[in-house]
């Protein structure tokens, strides 16, 4: 008969950061343990607090399901010796199968006989098989950081200090660090107290009883719920980051919402300083009006009921009394660095032990931000302000608050640049230029801020790249990968004229000035499949579907805006459905038989057939305007343009033989082919579209 299946690993507290995930594995492992163990179930409920991770699995069958399968083995050839009788390998077969050779059969597959084994047998109880195999679930789980404690081998999250393994009302026995299974949980750390659980089913309910909602989504809800009518009630305007939310929601087991106050004068400190100092040190939401201004009030989750509530207000303000006084000390303390005294001390900071200080960087994002943006642009007030931009675009990483609030790098800036006489261009590209900071943020809104943002990651980019620092599988210690992606998507956003080769050329030439330490080909060719890949994910981004993308990065990327644009245009002209598919079988026809040239050379005096001279000229006539549009971006012009080659090319492969046994003709036929292939591969590679 099935019952349900309850599994729960209590522990010290999980640092939120953990929780999810752990419970997330913990889910995906008992069903994979399942699955492999042939035990049928209906549904698997996941459970998780800051003590605690667990599932509920309903309706577990009450023994495995019969085995009865036929396993495929080496083919007769092999299976048998020349004697006729079983080989080594079929010997071997049946002893990895757990059957004797008499019992092996031949069976046909594919033309093919191959020796087979018919593994069979009586499924066993579940509840003989879930003590070995919850324990094995445990003890496999890893985690981003883990612990060992007392004698123990064990390496956990955090300490086990209790367990609850019940299937249907009986308790499965293990034993796991020293701790016991059983069927009795703990309640909320001050709220709760010790509860047995009779069934499975009644976790949660049992759970509630003792001040702790198990259920993420349900605690999750209630913490929604209690913010909507708080913000009802005072008409406030709570700002609910969601990383923030799913900290908060994993630092509590019975959530109650509740505000406190600061002292309005904090307000004279930017808004950016006074929320960081709330999210990130005190875990408290922000207050704000209509208008997304701040107000002097704070939201926070208590962990636990609305007892004595007042005296929690109390304390949270008090704490972050302090925290505000000491932004604020930092930031009046700020106000008294000039940009010149800044500057020198970054000379005195290593950013990179083989690629110099922090000055020696910023010198080289100034080279790097005038080179390219002599390429971009031609505005010289456009230009005076990336030069100034990118000389002061690091001064703030020696300031205090930046120094006590690393992620408020170029707000500050920005801020202090202003009030230091900054040009407004200026004072929000030392800001912009950090953008897009991660993943779904945006590139810099101003030019300004575009181009040194450029040049900064190129320069990261390079350095790492020049020393031999190229990211490998998950390891990027520098966000290299990022960082890439925020130059291509910030060339594309802002369509800049300039083309990859040009600027990995551009900071190799900085770079060389104090020595490559590796081969400059090599740093170039990493860097290609390096940002190729981030072209490829951005193609992807844009809704490109894989083939098209296909298609288009094998033509080429240095140029990731024209790269998008001819992917968009290929796109829709592949929506058009077999229209469009004649002119693509045109194409590749024509492509397959390029690849066979050995000649560049075209001489129209060996066309013997009137077809061979109109493609040449309707090749003539498209490849000047489709080189025009594809450089003007026009990318869905040149793809029309080049379509209008699909009936010549009809023509010629209904009239003329290419692989002719004069060799002269052939040379010049296969020349000429591969000067249509040429231009069609400008715009892409159409043997990879997938037809329906």
């Amino acid at each position: 008969m099935a019952e349900d299946l309850l599994l729960e690993i209590g522990m010290e507290e999980v640092p939120a950061r953990f929780v999810r995930g752990a419970m997330d594995q913990l889910k995906a492992k008992t069903a994979d343990w399942l699955d492999a163990s042939r035990i049928a179930y209906e549904g698997i409920e996941a459970y998780a607090t800051p003590r605690r991770i667990a599932v509920l699995v309903r309706g577990v069958a009450g023994k495995q399901a019969d085995i009865r399968e036929e396993v495929r083995g080496p083919s007769r050839k092999i299976a048998l010796d020349e004697n006729g009788g079983w080989s080594k390998a079929a010997l071997g077969f049946a002893r990895s199968q757990g059957v004797q050779p008499e019992q092996l059969f031949f069976k046909e597959n594919g033309g093919v006989e191959y020796v087979y084994a018919l593994k069979s047998g009586e499924g066993a109880p579940t509840i003989e098989l879930l003590p070995e195999g919850l324990a094995g679930i445990i003890t496999s789980m890893t985690f981003p950081k883990s612990m060992r404690w007392g004698s123990y081998d064990l390496r956990f999250v955090r300490p086990i200090r209790w367990i609850v393994a019940l299937y249907g009302d009986a308790v499965v026995p293990l034993e796991i660090a020293g701790v016991k299974s059983g069927n009795v949980t703990r309640g909320h750390r001050f709220l709760g107290a010790e509860t047995a659980i009779a069934r499975p089913g009644e976790y949660a309910a049992k759970l509630r009883e003792q001040h702790v909602i198990a259920d993420v989504k349900e605690r999750e809800a209630e913490i929604l719920r209690q913010i909507e009518a708080l913000k009802a009630e005072r008409g406030w305007n709570i700002a609910v980051k969601d990383d923030l939310l799913e900290e908060v929601l994993f630092l509590v087991e019975y959530p109650t919402v509740l505000f406190g106050t600061f002292d309005p004068a904090f307000l004279n400190i930017p808004q950016e300083v006074l929320i960081t100092s709330m999210r990130e040190h005190q875990r408290y939401f922000p207050v704000l009006d209509r208008e997304g201004k701040l107000l002097p009030y704070f939201v926070t989750v208590r962990n636990g009921d609305s007892t004595s509530i007042e005296l929690v207000q109390r304390g949270n303000e008090k704490v972050l009394r302090a925290r505000l006084s000491d932004a604020k000390f930092f930031y009046e303390e700020d106000q008294k660095l000039t940009i010149n005294e800044a500057l020198a001390k970054l000379e005195t900071i290593v950013w990179h032990e083989e690629l110099g200080t922090l000055g020696e960087k910023v010198r080289r994002i100034r080279r790097t931000a005038d080179a390219v943006a002599s390429r971009v642009t031609e505005d010289e007030a456009a230009r005076a302000d990336i030069s100034r931009a990118a000389d002061i675009c690091k001064f703030d990483l020696v300031t205090s608050m930046v120094y006590e609030f690393p992620e408020l790098q170029g707000i500050m800036g920005e801020d202090y640049a202003r009030k230091l006489g900054e040009r407004e261009a200026v004072c929000r590209a030392v800001n912009e230029h950090y953008r897009p900071r991660h993943a779904g943020d945006e590139p810099a809104e101003g030019l300004v801020g575009a181009v040194v943002g450029i040049a900064d990651k190129i320069d990261t980019i390079v350095g790492c790249f020049s020393i031999g620092i190229v990211p490998t599988g998950s390891q990027d210690p520098y966000a290299l990968r990022r960082q890439a992606a925020g130059i291509v998507q910030t060339m594309i956003a802002h369509r800049l004229g300039l083309k990859l080769g040009e600027l990995f050329g551009i900071a190799l030439d900085v770079y060389e000035e104090r020595g490559l330490k590796r081969g400059r080909e090599d740093i170039l060719r990493d860097l290609y499949e390096f940002f190729g890949l981030r072209v490829r994910n951005a193609l992807s981004e844009a809704g490109i579907r894989y083939d098209v993308a296909d298609a288009v990065m094998a033509s080429g990327f240095d140029d990731p805006l024209l790269a998008v644009k001819r992917a968009e245009a290929v796109a829709e002209a592949v929506r058009q459905g077999e229209s469009f598919k004649a002119a693509v079988d045109a194409f590749n026809r024509v492509c397959n038989l390029a690849a066979k040239a050995e000649q560049t050379k075209i001489d129209p005096s060996l066309f013997e057939d009137d077809a061979e001279r109109k493609l040449h000229e309707a090749r003539g006539s498209v490849s000047g305007r489709a080189e025009e549009a594809l450089s003007s971006g026009d990318a869905a012009g040149a793809l029309a343009v080049l379509t209008e080659l699909k009936d010549p090319i009809n023509a010629y492969f209904d009239r003329v033989m290419v692989m002719t046994d004069n060799p002269a003709v052939r040379a010049n036929r296969l020349a000429s082919l591969a000067a249509v292939a040429a231009d069609i591969r400008r715009v892409a590679d159409f043997s990879k579209i997938v037809w329906s």
